[in-house]
């Protein structure tokens, strides 16, 4: 009787796999954590990642993407990496540097001169060299570079000259990179959490803030400060990390599915931004808020000493480097 049962069971369970009704194995899912509001490219860059990679892997993938700090902020995330609570973040360059202090050189102010330097560096040996650097020290592998945008002052008067930041009051995140600018113009920086930053000028816990053009929009820092200085201070990334245990769980297959589909939505993502920054200065003065044109040089002049300064994370030959590396086309 016993023998006849699992004759029976082992041709139902042969019956629902070849029917489809059942499979071998559990789709696996890659939780997807990121700061970013859903209305921003970011936000939707992961989205089409993830909807690219189910159809690559036919299904054996699925991304679950978690925005606006939903599991927790910039370093929650970070730190989720190795504690295996996340797979995939977006995260700061300045914020990876704490496992890699070189990689952020691309965020430190005025040593990338623009977009097309940033296209040309995110393509290069140096990028992929530092990324290498960062993977060996965290465990995790940085896999694509978003254009973040360049970094203008929002105030409540007008900045136009490095003597203008003096004893203000001005946020940055958490991280050396951001905090430079300010300190080497005679501001002081007051670092605040991403979800945090409305409210504080609203209040006048702060009295600035420093984020590009898009991000100014998507978060509406415009409604509680009525100058955007641009000052262009820092071209500014996001590194999009996988988790090194979780790639080393993936076929070779899987993982080249994955990079492609992070690295094209990554593509895509900085192309929005890039038209963003083209036209947002004249939305902003239709909003009201006064866009001031600034002389960046002064500004730079006085950052530029710290950069060749002994304090900063990398040896001096990269920054050479950075600066060898002739713009895009």
């Amino acid at each position: 009787m016993k023998l006849k049962l699992n004759k029976i069971l082992g041709a139902a369970v042969a019956a629902l796999l070849s029917s489809g009704m059942m499979s071998v194995s559990a789709q696996e899912v890659l939780n997807f954590a990121h700061v970013y509001e859903i209305g921003t490219p970011y936000h939707e860059a992961a989205l089409r990642a993830a909807k690219a990679l189910k159809e690559r892997t036919d299904g054996r993938y699925e991304i679950k993407v978690f925005p606006a700090s939903s599991l927790g902020k910039e370093v929650a995330i970070n730190e989720g990496l190795s504690l295996g609570t996340v797979d995939i973040i977006y995260t700061g360059v300045g914020f990876a540097s704490r496992n890699y202090g070189p990689i952020a050189i691309s965020d430190f102010p005025f040593t990338l001169r623009g977009y097309k330097h940033w296209e040309a560096y995110r393509n290069s040996d140096l990028f992929a060299e530092l990324s290498e650097g960062y993977k060996n020290a965290s465990g995790n592998e940085i896999v694509a570079l978003t254009y973040y945008g360049a970094r203008q002052v929002t105030s409540n008067k007008p900045i136009l000259k490095p003597e203008d930041m003096k004893g203000l009051k001005i946020r940055v995140p958490n991280a050396p990179a951001y905090v430079l600018f300010p300190k080497e113009t005679g501001a002081n920086p007051t670092p605040l959490a991403f979800s945090e930053v409305y409210l504080a000028l609203q209040q006048g816990v702060v009295d600035a803030q420093e984020n590009p053009l898009p991000t100014i929009k998507f978060k509406k820092f415009y409604e509680v400060q009525s100058h955007i200085n641009l000052t262009a201070h820092l071209v500014n990334s996001l590194v999009t990390v996988v988790s090194g245990s979780r790639m080393a769980s993936m076929s070779e297959e899987d993982r080249a599915a994955l990079k492609e589909v992070l690295q094209e939505s990554a593509e895509w993502a900085s192309a929005e931004i890039v038209h963003a920054e083209n036209t947002l200065v004249e939305w902003f003065r239709e909003q009201g808020v006064t866009v001031n044109e600034v002389d960046r040089q002064p500004f730079m002049d006085a950052v530029q000493p710290a950069l060749l300064s002994s304090d900063m994370p990398w040896e001096p030959d990269v920054y050479k480097r950075l600066q060898a590396i002739p713009d895009a086309d």
